[in-house]
């Protein structure tokens, strides 16, 4: 088993996969900002970006799946954008379901002074609404609630194909091709 699950990371279709999945994610997005008018928070763009990552893991991987180097920086990143998406997505149900005037998050998207996204692309990374504020539901689920099951859902995976990955590793002895 161990060894399907590292063979599965070195074919294109499993980063496929990853890329479509992430991609319907933002693609969601600017349907529910630009075709619904509803306006996203700080927490949405931060979100976003997290979401951004597991496209660009999956870009790094396609490059050439066989090979060690791609492969496990595709992997990284992807670990590093689910734990970052799922701790977003955390933060910002506790601003929806515990608002107060001290537990708030930012009015402005804190971008580097080198990299203002916010200002590059404000159609895609510009926040307009409080984290607090209630826009949409689902089965009774608000946005980032439903954020929490599917970055869970990443982290998951990857737990799984990180560690398929190291053991696969770990009993040839090398990285692999």
């Amino acid at each position: 088993m161990i060894a399907y699950l590292q063979r599965m990371t070195q074919q294109r279709a499993s980063w496929l996969l990853l890329l479509g999945s992430a991609l319907f994610l933002e693609l969601c997005a600017m349907v529910f900002q630009h075709g619904l008018g509803l306006f996203p928070c700080v927490m949405c763009i931060y979100e976003r970006i997290a979401t951004l990552g597991l496209m660009a893991a999956a870009l790094v991987a396609l490059v050439d799946p066989k090979r060690a180097l791609f492969r496990w920086v595709g992997i990284l990143i992807w670990g590093y954008s689910a734990i970052r998406g799922l701790q977003l997505a955390l933060r910002h149900v506790d601003y929806l379901l515990n608002p107060s005037p001290f537990n708030t998050c930012s009015v402005f998207p804190d971008f580097p002074g080198w990299l203002p996204l916010d200002s590059w692309a404000p159609w895609f990374f510009a926040a307009y609404a409080d984290c607090a504020e209630r826009q949409w539901s689902f089965l009774g689920w608000e946005l980032p609630q439903w954020l929490v099951p599917i970055f869970a859902l990443y982290l998951a995976s990857w737990l799984v194909i990180f560690t398929a990955n190291l053991a696969q590793r770990g009993r040839l002895g090398t990285c692999g091709a």
